[in-house]
């Protein structure tokens, strides 16, 4: 099955207040109709780059049968996770950069890996707020997420 995933993730720009990610799956079933899947969630004391990474880890490990997917992204950070160089570098270095200093979010790294490996995974890096509609959808439902009164205090992404 062919899957589109459009991710967006927000810091709001505050690492010390909410944060949110939303990721839309859009996929075509057997008889021809076009279904849509929405994920967003918020969470407090993170990054801008941790919501980018959950982002794409939720729209990948909601597929339940390898699929051939297409994710679009205005992340740079998560365009890493696919060239081969930053994360074969990272894993031979026992994910340490330069000077031997500590890879962050190793802990979503691995699981972004993990959520890839049954999917043949294609990226699209979605430039900039530039009125791109996959772009702008993504952002509507992250900037929702991010900006919810229900934010879940139990799960604290550090």
């Amino acid at each position: 099955m062919n899957v589109e995933i459009y991710t967006d993730g927000s810091a709001r720009g505050n690492p010390d207040g909410p944060g949110g990610y939303g990721t839309i799956l859009v996929y075509i079933d057997s008889k021809g109709m076009e279904h849509r899947r929405e994920y967003s969630a918020g969470y407090k004391k993170t990054t801008n780059n941790r919501m980018e990474l959950m982002a794409a880890i939720v729209g990948l490990e909601a597929l339940t049968k390898p699929c051939n997917v297409d994710l679009y992204s205005d992340s740079q950070y998560v365009v890493k996770a696919f060239n081969d160089r930053w994360i074969d570098g990272w894993i031979k270095k026992g994910w340490k950069r330069g000077r031997n200093e500590p890879v962050k979010n190793v802990d979503l790294w691995k699981r972004l890996l993990k959520a890839m490996e049954p999917h043949n995974v294609t990226y699209h890096w979605v430039k900039g707020h530039n009125g791109h509609p996959m772009n702008e959808r993504c952002d509507e439902l992250a900037t929702t997420a991010a900006d919810g009164t229900n934010l879940q205090d139990d799960i604290i992404l550090e």
